[in-house]
């Protein structure tokens, strides 16, 4: 009989699973290597999370099942599955954010005593200790997890998971909020669970890391499986053709001829400093425009954005529209017109979009009075101006009735978009817009952003991704220690550049 070492750590056994019409999986089957670091790759709504899902616990699947190790598993609950040893970070994350550090952490299984109480003293030593281990001694236990930047919310909920001590880690999307040093923190994590026996699965869509990180990959598209094997198997453009169905050879579309004219100056920031992390930037945006922002996690580009959306105070320095300099006291403010300015914030689902109203809702709340008469709203107009706009960034107009929690996230993504198309926005404000978002969704978006600029919007945009800045952006602007290190334009736009000014090695203010 095979030992179990010999056997994969996970096997999928024919899984079908629906949501009354819809089959998010269909006769799928393949199997996890034990030890591996495995890659899960698909678009949006190709099974992924719906797999994650099955495999932690929390829904069960209509026909089919897994075998762990071996030997037949029922993964009817989250305790069954941890039963199993599974354990898994969600991209979505489980943190309670009202809650501290230290209490999600022990979350559902905090030490006891004899009389029933929690052993808080020993269980505080225990998550300190463990935070050490993994490099995240500077994150106090006791800060309530709201208070956390996204990026350290995601590594609380990754620490959470490895402290269960898991035979199988499923990672969904971990790096989704992560840039530079973080990346590589979490790497250097994969490396030493795989050292020590623990098998990972790795769901992205960045391809370098799927690279980086796995030993295999599986490919699910429409819910089907397409394929599992060695990741050196494929090249990129083999695995891209996979997961989409489709050549992706253009993903970029074809940025803006050097040296043309642009439009008027729309926004321009003066030395703009808030109480949190920018300490002071400056920068010109003009119409016809994308201007990227780069920069490591917590350099002051997220307080930048929010203070151009009336949502950060600014205590020094100023912001003009127009040449005019302007104070933006609130995002009803910044929506109105005479000013123009929309943000696509960091996290869609809890800041950007109401997920149990439909998607015409969500498009037209922001301008509603422009549909109503006499306390009353023309619910034809306000449809038809909303499915335009939806025409505009190619989401079925299913969307128009259906609740935006059905979506997938990259469709989400496209209705936020939408909303601010609706309300006529002369300048966006992109902050990460496509974390989370496959590869086929992002090519849409990429070429939405550039038909947006080339119609004479102006665009400013920051990605974890140094690649979407150089290749999508006009010029660029890096952020280091709260401050604009460096303005990179034209050819001088490289990954290496950016890099560069990002980890401080240009002085500050100091064009590349």
């Amino acid at each position: 009989m095979p030992s179990i070492a010999s056997q994969p750590a996970v096997a999928v056994d024919h899984v079908r699973k629906a949501y009354g019409a819809t089959v998010a999986l269909d006769d799928v089957g393949f199997a996890i290597e034990a030890g591996s670091v495995h890659a899960l790759l698909g678009e949006n709504g190709a099974g992924k999370s719906t797999l994650v899902k099955l495999l932690s616990g929390l829904v069960e699947p209509d026909t089919g099942g897994f075998r762990v190790f071996g030997a037949p598993a029922a993964l009817t609950s989250p305790r069954a599955a941890h039963a199993h040893g599974i354990q898994t970070a969600f991209q979505e994350m489980t943190l309670v954010k009202s809650m501290t550090v230290l209490d999600n952490m022990l979350m559902p299984y905090a030490p006891m005593n004899g009389l029933g109480l929690v052993r808080r003293r020993h269980a505080a030593r225990l998550v300190e200790e463990h935070f050490a281990t993994i490099g995240l001694e500077h994150i106090d236990p006791d800060e309530e997890v709201g208070d956390l930047d996204l990026a350290v919310q995601q590594k609380i909920e990754v620490a959470r998971a490895l402290f269960r001590r898991p035979k199988i880690l499923l990672l969904d999307e971990p790096t989704s909020t992560l840039s530079g040093r973080d990346v590589d923190w979490l790497g250097a994590l994969i490396a030493r669970e795989r050292a020590e026996g623990t098998t990972l699965v790795f769901i992205s869509h960045r391809l370098r890391e799927v690279r980086d990180f796995c030993d295999r990959v599986t490919v699910l598209r429409n819910g089907r499986h397409i394929v599992t094997g060695a990741v050196s198997e494929h090249s990129d453009a083999e695995i891209i053709g996979m997961i989409a169905g489709r050549s992706l050879a253009h993903a970029f579309p074809p940025r803006a001829a050097a040296g043309r004219a642009l439009g008027p100056e729309v926004l321009r920031a003066d030395g703009v400093g808030t109480a949190g992390k920018l300490a002071q930037a400056s920068f010109r945006l003009h119409a016809g425009e994308i201007l990227g922002v780069a920069g490591l996690q917590g350099m002051g580009q997220l307080d930048l954005f929010l203070a151009c959306f009336g949502m950060a105070e600014i205590v020094r320095g100023g912001l003009a529209v127009d040449g005019r300099p302007t104070a933006i006291l609130g995002p009803r403010e910044a929506v109105r017109a005479e000013i123009g300015i929309s943000l696509v914030p960091e996290d869609r689902k809890s800041e950007a979009l109401f997920l149990k109203l439909g998607g015409g809702h969500n498009a037209s709340l922001p301008v509603i009075e422009r549909f109503t008469r006499f306390g009353l709203i023309d619910g034809a107009a306000e449809q038809a101006a909303v499915g335009r706009v939806f025409d505009r960034v190619e989401v079925d107009r299913r969307a128009l009735w259906t609740r935006v929690s059905a979506f997938s996230g990259g469709n989400q993504q496209k209705i936020a978009i939408a909303k601010w198309l609706l309300a006529q926005s002369r300048c966006l404000l992109l902050y990460d817009p496509t974390r989370g978002i496959d590869v086929g969704t992002k090519n849409e978006l990429y070429r939405l952003i550039r038909a947006f600029a080339d119609a004479g919007g102006a665009v400013l945009f920051y990605s974890t991704e140094i690649p979407e800045i150089v290749h999508l952006a006009d010029r660029a602007i890096v952020f280091y220690g709260g401050r604009v290190a460096a303005e990179i334009d034209g050819a001088a736009l490289s990954e290496a550049a950016i890099l560069a000014a990002a980890l401080g090695s240009l002085e500050p203010g100091r064009a590349a």
